[in-house]
């Protein structure tokens, strides 16, 4: 990108920065901010640590021509890549190791300090990029909720999350002020990534602009007061809440922060311990009035704009999770649900035979039976009849009114290739690792295989993709087909 390609900044939108910036930083930053325009926007992808609990890029990743991977200073598992890489058409991609997201959009997850058995909210969660880090960090304790109020985005949020393997969540799409009414001090800890004016983002989708022109800061500010006040609701005490946006308004960032610690006294800003070392090495700015936020520059650090507080509620901290409230036990009992201690031994009989084969450890949980559909819900959580879900809990699969039982994509994604005895496993660089991705039926000859014919779970790379039906040296293709390589 040169100055010739760069987009053409709002004048109001550039009056406002250079007064801010030169008051702040001084003329010449204002001047490295406009440059900054004519650079390209960075990429990255971020590691599931969920699949990857290491960390560690697999090899066929690290050596992929073209990516250009190198490490990103505020996220552990984060790395920049070449934008024409094209991460997206990798296998390891389908297989959920890594999400790809927008560097600086990886700080807001990074700060909150998410520990596994905690019951963890993000209220706008779609399309997933952050509540996929925050359901890893779980690593498969406690609960994910993850929300977004447009449906269509929160289905598309369910496909990231449960690509990702993550099996203890519930995915929601409703009104923040209904959630509150369901879950107040529920949770131990909250994201809320706010829908903002987008200034952030004006050299990476330069589309935003013209949105910013019909809808300025000014539109954004209630709405985003009313998510603090939401989320602010369902924190327990002793919780943590991080709220982002990706826009510079001061008005959208220290102003709604430093009007909401004014209402509560109970809550203070905190500094995130894993920025305190690479803050200044990586370009990242403090906060205006607010020492302990985080700002990104696209002139100062290698990434677009963006805002980020960590605010803790004081309080004494529950050693566990809160247990939830629900739906009573009459709606229980119509929704199918056990309320046996170990769900494997309540199983109907098809589903039975086939768990009896399965060796991942998904915790107590609860059976949840709706429709055909068998789903296992978090210990200690419930279905709550108000609330418009997208998913509750993880979705095992369809058992039919003959008591036949195909297990679910999302089951495939949860579990270790080693957790279920009949396999095949095909290498990343074999074409047939893209043929099952489009959905072809596969001969097998000289790949990895065992275990009986029947169901088999597929990987890539020794990572789990999907399942298929395997008869002899031949694997009928049962990947989900709203998945597919297209």
């Amino acid at each position: 990108m040169d100055e010739k390609t760069a987009p053409k900044l709002p004048e109001p939108f550039v009056r406002e920065m250079e007064a801010l910036l030169t008051e702040y930083y001084g003329a010449e930053d204002f001047q490295n901010f406009l440059a900054s325009y004519g650079e390209e926007p960075r990429a990255g992808l971020r590691l599931n640590r969920r699949k990857l609990p290491g960390l560690c890029l697999p090899e066929e990743l690290a050596g992929e021509a073209g990516l250009g991977l190198r490490k990103i200073p505020w996220a552990d598992n984060g790395y920049y890549c070449a934008r024409e890489g094209k991460p997206a058409r990798h296998p390891y991609y389908y297989a959920g190791l890594y999400y790809i997201q927008e560097p600086s959009a990886m700080i807001p997850a990074s700060i909150l300090p998410v520990r596994p058995g905690e019951r963890v909210l993000d209220l706008c969660a779609a399309p997933g990029g952050k509540a996929t880090e925050l359901g890893a960090r779980l690593a498969g304790r406690g609960v994910l909720y993850a929300n977004d109020i447009s449906h269509s985005r929160a289905k598309a949020l369910l496909k990231n999350l449960e690509m990702a393997g993550i099996p203890n969540l519930f995915v929601t799409s409703e009104d923040p002020q209904k959630l509150l009414l369901e879950f107040p001090e529920q949770f131990d800890q909250v994201l809320i990534d706010a829908p903002c004016s987008g200034e952030g983002m004006f050299r990476r989708d330069p589309s935003l602009i013209r949105a910013f022109q019909e809808r300025g800061p000014e539109e954004y500010v209630p709405v985003q007061r009313g998510l603090l006040e939401a989320g602010a609701g369902m924190l327990a005490p002793g919780g943590f809440l991080v709220y982002s946006t990706c826009t510079f308004s001061v008005e959208e960032n220290e102003g709604n922060i430093l009007a909401f610690l004014a209402r509560h006294p109970e809550f203070e800003a905190a500094a995130p311990e894993n920025l305190r070392d690479v803050r200044e090495a990586a370009g990242l700015r403090e906060g205006f009035g607010i020492p302990q936020a985080v700002r990104v520059w696209p002139h100062g650090a290698e990434g677009e704009g963006h805002f980020a507080v960590l605010l803790h509620k004081r309080g004494q901290r529950a050693g566990q999770s809160l247990p939830g409230t629900g739906a009573g036990d009459g709606a229980a009992k119509r929704q199918g649900r056990s309320r046996d201690r170990d769900w494997r031994q309540s199983l109907p009989a098809g589903a039975a035979d086939f768990f009896r084969n399965v060796t991942a450890d998904f915790g107590e949980g609860t059976l949840l039976s709706l429709r055909e559909q068998l789903y296992l819900l978090p210990e200690g959580e419930k279905a709550h009849r108000n609330i418009r879900y997208v998913r509750t809990g993880l979705l095992l699969g369809s058992l039919s009114k003959s008591g036949v039982f195909e297990p679910s994509q999302a089951l495939a994604m949860a579990l270790a290739e080693e957790e279920y005895p009949s396999g095949v496993t095909i290498p990343a660089g074999d074409v047939r690792a893209v043929k099952y991705l489009k959905g072809e039926t596969l001969e097998l000859d000289g790949l990895a295989a065992r275990g009986a014919d029947g169901w088999t779970l597929v990987s890539i790379g020794g990572f789990p993709v999907g399942w298929g039906k395997r008869k002899g040296n031949t694997l009928k293709n049962k990947y989900y087909p709203g998945w597919r390589w297209q």
